[in-house]
Parts: C-alpha cells; structure tokens; sequence
C-alpha cells in the first residue's frame, strides 16, 4: 500500500490516533490537513508535545507558539483530542519541574493536556490535586515494574483519561541498541485482562478514555488493541 494510504485505512479500524512524529519535529499545516481529510468524522488526535517542550525544557516561548499554530487543522475539524506531554524519567519531583508543568499549562492556554510521568516520584496525592486544580490530565501507563517506573493505576485528573501500554519488556527497558527494543513486547489475554477494572473506572469519571499501545516494534500494537476491544466491549 502506499504511503499515503496507510491514515485512510487505519481510520477504517479504530478512532483515534496518538501523533509521535511531533516529538522529533514539526510539521508544516498542510501535512495535518491532510490528515484531516484522510479521517471520518468523530476521529480525534492526540498529537505528542515537541522534545524541545518536554525533555529539553528551554524557557524559550516560541516553540510553543508554534506548536499551537501547527495544531489549528485539528482544531478548526474538531479532531484535536489532547496535547501528550511525556516527560523523561529524569524529569523527577521538585518545585523546579512543578513550576514548569505551570508554566506548560500557562503557554497552551485551554488545549486539553495530559501529562505522562516517567518517574514514580510524583505519584502522591498532592500532584494529583494539583494536576487537577489545573486541569492537567494523567497518563496511567502499563510497563515493566523496574525500581521508580510507574505501577499500573487508574487516576483521573481532569475530564480525559488515558492510558499507555508501553509493553513489559524489562530487560530491554534501560539496555538496548535501539530505543525502539524497549517496545517489543507481546501482551498475554490475562495481562490485558488486568486493565479492565481499571479502564471501567476511567469511563466512569470522565468524559472521553484513550487507549493506545505503545508495543509498536513488530506490530503488536494492533493486536493488543483490537484483543482489549472485545473485551471493553
């Protein structure tokens, strides 16, 4: 199949889709315009926050100003879904990194953002008060349990849930060749059956739930997706 077609036929399937390749760069108007055009109605983004936003963190505005500008597309069809800061393991728990999450908040205006933590220092009760007092969503996710990664939990912390599963590749976690060896991981029927619980009670609390796999490297991915949908269904 070419290229071009690879949006269209995903969107015959499911009805989202979470936006990686805006980590690494920008792209120009036209490209999410396209992706406008290639997806029905109802169809909704969550499109990944710059590095420059979340790992690099300068205090530089304009970044942002573009970020928000190449969303319009989105906007304007009513297909942005949310903004997905993944912030590294490295960004731990401190006033520093609480400012700048403001800071984040104060710079994307009213964009529905969820956040994703990497690191099990800012899983406390205050943070997620504070989350909420600024309408900050929570990613839960499902990854190895490796000394201070994040155990998996169901929080809800504005009116979007959304969870990740990232695979339990543990001992391609932190060593591997490539980053993408992380991701290689096939989950079982009982270890998806684990989130259903879970998944119950973030529909109950909010307003839309996203769920995506994040286990991407031979493909699991959409069997991990499409196994976990007969079973929320």
């Amino acid at each position: 199949m070419p290229r071009q077609g690879w949006l269209g036929y995903y969107a015959r399937e499911f009805n989202s889709l979470e936006l990686n390749s805006t980590f690494y760069a920008l792209p120009k108007l036209s490209v999410l315009e396209a992706m406008v055009d290639k997806t029905g109605d109802g169809f909704l983004f969550s499109v990944k926050a710059n590095q420059e936003m979340t790992h690099q963190r300068q205090q530089d505005n304009r970044v942002f100003v573009v970020f928000v500008h190449m969303l319009q597309p989105f906007i304007d069809a009513g297909k942005l879904g949310c903004v997905l800061a993944q912030f590294p393991y490295s960004f731990g728990f401190s006033r520093q990194n609480c400012d700048y999450l403001a800071l984040f908040r104060e710079r994307l205006g009213d964009l529905p953002v969820v956040v994703e933590f990497r690191n099990s220092q800012w899983l406390k009760p205050e943070v997620f008060d504070w989350l909420r007092n600024r309408n900050l969503g929570f990613c839960c996710v499902d990854e190895p349990q490796l000394p201070k990664l994040l155990p998996p939990l169901a929080e809800v912390t504005s009116s979007i849930g959304y969870v990740r599963f990232h695979g339990r590749n543990a001992a391609k976690w932190w060593q591997h060749e490539h980053a993408y060896e992380r991701y290689d991981y096939t989950y079982s029927v009982e270890e998806l059956k684990e989130w259903l619980p879970r998944i119950s009670k973030l529909k109950s609390l909010t307003e839309k739930t996203f769920i995506f796999a994040n286990n991407h490297w031979r493909g699991q991915a959409i069997g991990a997706i499409r196994q976990l949908r007969v079973m929320v269904d």
